[in-house]
């Protein structure tokens, strides 16, 4: 088995309705982009308030996916 090297980014989703489908968002969206995605690790959950109530949920996540290795 040939060894693997990975690369680890971050992305940011947002969702009116939950940190799931923020987490979901953003991972659905860097999959448009970025091939062979491994795994994504929430680092930071927050909130924007507006109102005197929850307006957004965000999810930071770091999503890491395997280097092409051209073979």
């Amino acid at each position: 088995m040939a060894d693997s090297v990975y690369r680890v980014t971050e992305v940011i989703g947002v969702s009116s309705d939950s940190w799931e489908a923020a987490a979901k968002a953003a991972v659905d969206t860097a999959a448009k982009t970025v091939r062979d995605l491994r795994v994504a690790e929430v680092v930071r959950q927050d909130v924007t308030i507006g109102d005197g109530g929850v307006v957004n949920f965000r999810v930071r996540l770091a999503i890491s996916f395997k280097y092409d290795s051209g073979e």
